[in-house]
């Protein structure tokens, strides 16, 4: 397991909590619109500075009390064998923890919900299914049966609002000029839609994309992303722009 980054305060990666991001390097998908090539790619993972567990942990103990949880996120973290032991190290210094990932391992999600050390979950979804874009994305030894898993598994497994069951979670997907049209937005939510499913529609950032062609795009307009959050709100609990 790479920890290739540390951020010691968030206050908008958690909601509703004060936390730290801990960045694990890695990834099995190639979203060709990522920002975050330097912890997908091996030839720039390679050129980042690297964190001991240990650092991270004792960093975690000069800040219990001050931050209430850990963002776990990447990259793709449940990529790491060992991501579990180094949650169970997490959780015992009383923190919360929020992952996120790309549901491309339900086994491993189902594991780390089964053993109570993950609390909130924030499942990446990059299009439709009738969409090609999870085959473009997706590497060796993934399925596209194993992303509706672990979205079935997510709406099955907590009310989404945090008030019941012991895992919260939702669903976003970075809306990119180019890759998503507004029709795309609602076979999604006919997808992913539930009474218990918050949806958040993220705005495209076009710095360090791993395609260079991307560079440069410009994002949706505000406008344009309003109305299809409130074209296909009543499909979720809640729908909103990040």
């Amino acid at each position: 397991m790479i920890i290739a980054g540390l951020q010691k305060s968030t206050l908008i990666d958690f909601p509703g909590k004060i936390a730290c991001i801990v960045f694990l390097a890695g990834c099995n998908f190639r979203c060709p619109w990522c920002y975050s090539s330097e912890l997908v790619l091996p030839l720039k993972i390679v050129a980042q500075p690297r964190f001991s567990e240990k650092e991270v942990l004792d960093f975690l103990k000069t800040r219990k009390g001050l931050l209430d949880g850990v963002v776990i996120c990447g990259g793709e973290p449940t990529i790491n064998k060992d991501l579990g032991l180094f949650l169970e190290k997490i959780k015992e210094l009383g923190f919360a923890i929020k992952l996120d990932t790309n549901g491309s391992n339900p086994k491993i999600l189902k594991d780390l919900t089964d053993r109570r050390l993950i609390d909130y979950v924030a499942m990446d979804i990059k299009s439709s299914l009738d969409n090609k874009i999870y085959k473009n994305v997706l590497t060796e030894n993934i399925n596209i049966e194993d992303i509706k898993e672990s979205v079935e598994f997510l709406k099955t497994h907590s009310t989404g609002s945090g008030q019941a069951g012991r895992l919260d979670f939702e669903f976003r997907t970075t809306c990119v000029p180019g890759i998503h049209k507004k029709e795309e937005f609602l076979d999604i939510a006919k997808w992913i839609g539930g009474k218990n499913v918050k949806y958040y529609l993220q705005s495209f950032v076009s710095q360090k994309t791993i395609d260079p062609a991307f560079l440069g795009v410009k994002p949706f307009k505000d406008k344009f992303l309003q109305d299809v959050s409130k074209e296909i709100s009543p499909y979720f609990l809640s729908c909103q722009l990040r």
